[in-house]
């Protein structure tokens, strides 16, 4: 059977297996890179077809692209995860090892590509590349390695060339049983690569659910995972951390999905599942949320879990940038979840948006205002980034605010030329002066101080990531 190498290429440190993400983990504030899962259950699913197959993650082991070019003897097949930030880096990687490798078959998988504008393929320098695949690769990968090798229709979700001319297939369906994929192939990652931020101590990544109902108009998730949520059933998420835990000795865990508690039943039936079960108090684990809906019930048997941090994406403070975003949140719900997390004993990481086309000033300083309120342990401030396929991105393209070569390596912190008010400088400075102020206030150090008083690896850690952001705001501001 062929050999397939599953890999995120040399390059700076970005978010690759997140599709709705995408950051740049060296400006992020406080966050490490996530496992591979993309790499590792596309790996697990051919190897259960009896190909031979191999997981590497150049770009967190600071590898080089000889050594990626070293590990390429005898594949067939290598399988490139991309981001919108580090496309025309990957490509040129992709052309290097197709002019010493012709006859490797290339597939690139990444957001980009799901049901993409002609006029953003055309942009591309494709010519080293077989495959494009843009919907759930994970479901796609075998079809594809069947049509490749042995002839038949292309599965959904992809492209393929034809007579020189990239053609697309159907990329309106979704797959409903999560359940049905196997684990990700651990066994071939390295997961000593990555940790939980605090501890550095190695932390796994969990899938639990696909799609999201909301619409906020900037997210990618409607638009490649559609709006249905889909959720893997709770027996199924904790056969993976026991796996994690006894196996590979995991303890620590990133529950990946779009909005863990929007069904309130199966958040409660997997806590409870896990609470009742032999890894009570043996594991911690982290998940996202929106603020609405959420109440302390929840909340509250999420902590007895053995979560420790929720992350809400509260976006902003301003009510009109809540309403004009379609967040389908209020600013006193922002205020209203943080409370109840709080008082449940968990620790809550914020993430904030600034940058949307009809932002002014007054905007900007609203947000402030709600993260200095809101007070959480972690905060990451944005500037709302215009996907392709996302309405923000139409709204943005409409006004003259895309540069259309955003797409590379300084897309996260200039993916436009402002907003219709203020200049992209303005929103960088803005960005650097809210970080910085929020967390050089005494009150905050004093806080971080007291929680890393008997744990010096996490006291650490929190000087660690506070000297990285004043050096990353310095050197921004050169």
């Amino acid at each position: 059977m062929p050999s397939v190498h599953f890999v995120y290429p040399p390059s700076p440190l970005f978010q690759r297996g997140e599709d709705r993400c995408q950051s740049n983990i060296s400006a992020s504030t406080a966050t490490t890179v996530r496992a591979c899962n993309d790499l590792g259950a596309g790996a697990a699913v051919l190897r259960n077809l009896g190909y031979a197959v191999s997981v590497k993650d150049y770009q967190t082991e600071s590898l080089t692209t000889a050594d990626l070019l070293n590990d390429l003897n005898g594949v067939d097949v290598l399988f490139v995860s991309t981001t919108n930030a580090t496309i025309f880096d990957d490509l040129k990687i992709v052309r290097t090892v197709k002019a010493k490798f012709p006859k490797l078959v290339v597939i690139l998988k990444g957001a980009i590509f799901f049901d993409p504008e002609d006029a953003l393929v055309a942009r591309l320098d494709l010519i080293a590349v077989d495959y494009l695949i843009g919907g759930e690769s994970d479901f796609i990968i075998g079809a594809l390695m069947t049509a490749h090798y042995h002839g038949g229709a292309y599965p959904d979700g992809i492209l393929y060339k034809k007579d020189e001319q990239w053609l697309k297939t159907d990329f309106s369906k979704w797959h409903e049983d999560l359940d049905a994929l196997p684990f990700p192939a651990r066994d071939l990652m390295n997961n000593a690569l990555y940790v939980r931020p605090d501890t550095q101590e190695p932390q796994a990544t969990i899938s639990t659910s696909r799609g999201c109902p909301a619409r906020c108009l900037f997210c990618l998730t409607p638009h490649i995972s559609g709006r249905k949520l889909r959720l893997r059933s709770p027996e199924s998420i904790y056969a993976e951390m026991k796996e994690c835990f006894d196996k590979y000795k995991i303890r620590n865990f990133f529950f990946k999905s779009d909005t863990f508690t929007y069904d309130k039943n199966w958040t409660i039936r997997l806590c409870d599942l896990i609470s009742q079960s032999d890894l009570k108090g043996k594991i911690a684990w982290v998940a996202n949320s929106r603020v609405n809906p959420i109440d302390f019930e929840t909340l509250q048997k999420m902590k007895q879990a053995g979560c420790w941090l929720v992350a809400f994406g509260f976006e902003s403070g301003s009510p009109d940038t809540l309403q004009k975003a379609r967040k389908g949140t209020t600013v006193e719900q922002n205020l209203a979840a943080a409370k109840m997390a709080k008082k449940a004993g968990l620790k809550i990481y914020g993430f904030y948006l600034v940058g949307f086309p009809w932002e002014t000033k007054e905007h900007l300083r609203q947000t402030a205002d709600l993260m200095k309120k809101i007070n959480a342990d972690f905060v990451e401030l944005h500037l709302a980034a215009p996907f392709y396929g996302t309405e923000l991105h139409d709204l943005a393209k409409r006004d003259g605010l895309i540069d259309e070569t955003v797409l590379g390596k300084d897309y996260f912190n200039a993916p436009t030329i402002g907003t219709n008010f203020l200049s992209i400088k303005e929103l960088q400075a803005f960005r650097k002066k809210t970080l910085l102020k929020y967390h050089l206030r005494p009150s905050y150090i004093l806080k971080k101080l007291a929680q890393g008083a008997f744990h010096p690896r996490v006291l650490k850690n929190y000087a660690r990531f506070g000297f990285k952001l004043l050096a990353d705001c310095l050197k921004r501001s050169a």
